[in-house]
């Protein structure tokens, strides 16, 4: 690379730690809140919520990469042109097909790291993250094990238990639901077990009752059962066994997928084969992302009033990319045979960012002077 590639390719670089950094923080910062209201909540300790927030870590790197190589390189480059960096080296020859050479090898570099993080780490930090989210689970379900205290696992329900025998027996139970807005049921009974579903954990009662008083009628209904299940997997947010995460699958077995893949995943075939390509055609998206700012910003001359016209195009011209590559997912989930439709997108943006290239290397064809 010449000297100027360097220093361009160096300011890119730059700019485009500092906006990651920025915008990892503030969905990081939103996310964190979130975790610690259901964790710290569930009485889990400080240890668990640091270790959930650096599994979400590189999902959220993930997203916004292609956003902070676009926003780094539309900065740099409007800095250069106010600063008459780029009106110079423009006078030296410089067209814009070789201009914009920096900026290809910073998409390729960028899309080599979202390549690392969709192949690598985002599926092994998501199936870490099911692996501890299930056993948060199981430790809340421990948790409703208490006995000789009124607990409330949720808003308007509340459990107690008089005593756990040593083979996890529990007697006398006593359960109040008052979550509906029409009507209030207690379940008091003898004896209850905790047992574990193909839906769940359920609350099995044995010889009890349940009374039911209706809010609007003030009527009450009295029911009594020998044996009654109480499902309260909503209580304890767990993830329904069985099931495969897809995000947890290795990407070559996704576009190669088979029918045995589609039963361990409850997904079709077309839903996992969207799913590998889409991975592909992310990095693809985070290559074009930068071109395409810089591509646009050099249609126009040197203007006292800076490049917002260019800037506002560049703009325009992502969310056209990322609106086609959105419009592309029903079909391609729908279809196994369109599984190519998601690399329309990234095509569509390398063809946009050769159009304005072409578009600027022809002053006489350009919108508007200084504009587009």
């Amino acid at each position: 690379m010449g000297r100027f590639d360097r220093y361009l390719l160096y300011q890119f670089t730059l700019l485009f730690g500092f906006f990651s950094l920025v915008l990892v923080a503030v969905y990081w910062v939103n996310r964190a809140v979130i975790l610690f209201e259901q964790l710290i909540a569930n009485g889990e300790s400080a240890l668990v919520f640091l270790e959930f927030i650096l599994l979400t870590l590189p999902n959220v790197v993930r997203l916004v990469l292609p956003i902070s190589a676009f926003t780094a390189v539309v900065y740099a480059v409007n800095r250069l042109s106010s600063e008459s960096e780029l009106v110079v080296v423009q006078a030296t020859g410089y067209s814009p097909w070789r201009l914009i050479r920096p900026a290809v090898i910073f998409g390729a570099l960028v899309a080599l790291i979202v390549l690392i993080f969709t192949h690598y780490l985002v599926p092994v930090s998501t199936d870490r993250l099911n692996a501890k989210t299930e056993q948060i689970s199981q430790n809340v379900t421990a948790r409703l094990l208490t006995e000789g205290r009124f607990i409330h696992p949720v808003q308007g329900l509340t459990l107690y238990v008089r005593e756990i025998s040593p083979s996890g027996e529990l007697q006398d139970i006593y359960v109040s639901d008052a979550r509906s807005d029409t009507s209030r049921t207690e379940y008091m009974a003898r004896r209850a077990l905790l047992v574990r579903t193909s839906s769940g954990p359920s609350l099995l009662m044995f010889d009890g009752e349940a009374q039911t008083l209706d809010r609007r009628t003030r009527k009450l209904a009295v029911t009594s059962f020998t044996e009654f299940a109480y499902d309260i997997t909503g209580l304890i947010s767990a993830t329904p066994a069985g099931l495969r995460d897809p995000d947890t699958v290795n990407t070559l077995d996704l576009i190669f997928a088979d029918e045995a893949l589609e039963q361990a995943t409850g997904r079709t075939r077309a839903q996992l084969l969207y799913e590998g390509h889409n991975r592909i055609t992310q990095a693809l998206l985070a290559m074009v992302a930068p071109i395409i700012g810089m591509a646009v910003l050099m249609m126009g001359s040197f203007s006292r009033f800076g490049m917002w016209r260019q800037i506002g195009g560049a703009v325009v011209s992502l969310i056209l990319i990322k609106s086609i590559d959105n419009a592309t997912v029903q079909p391609a989930r729908a279809d196994p045979d369109l599984w190519a439709l998601p690399y329309i997108a990234p095509a569509a943006g390398a063809l946009l960012a050769a159009t304005c290239l072409y578009l600027a290397a022809k002053p006489k064809r350009r919108w508007g002077g200084a504009g587009l």
